[in-house]
C-alpha cells in the first residue's frame, strides 16, 4: 500500500473548498487509502502534509457547517 506520495507520480486536483482566490489554493491528491495529500498549489515543490483520512474528513465537515471558516 502507498502512503507516501511520489511528488513525479501525483495527480493533484484543487480542493473543491477552495473559493478560487489567490489566497486559497489547496490541492488534494486521491489514490492513497486511509490518507490525504495536502499541499499548497502556488508551492507545488513545497512540503506535502499528509493527513489521516478521517482528519480531514472532520476538517471538511467543520468547513461545511460554519464552525471553520
Amino acid at each position: 500500500m502507498k502512503t507516501t506520495p511520489d511528488q513525479a507520480a501525483v495527480v493533484w486536483r484543487k480542493s473543491s473548498y477552495s473559493n478560487g482566490g489567490d489566497a486559497n489554493c489547496v490541492e488534494i491528491a486521491d489514490g492513497f487509502p486511509g490518507t490525504v495529500p495536502v499541499r499548497d498549489s502556488k508551492n507545488p515543490e513545497g512540503p506535502v502534509l499528509l493527513l489521516p483520512a478521517a482528519a480531514w474528513s472532520g476538517f471538511i465537515g467543520g468547513v461545511k457547517d460554519g464552525r471553520l471558516g
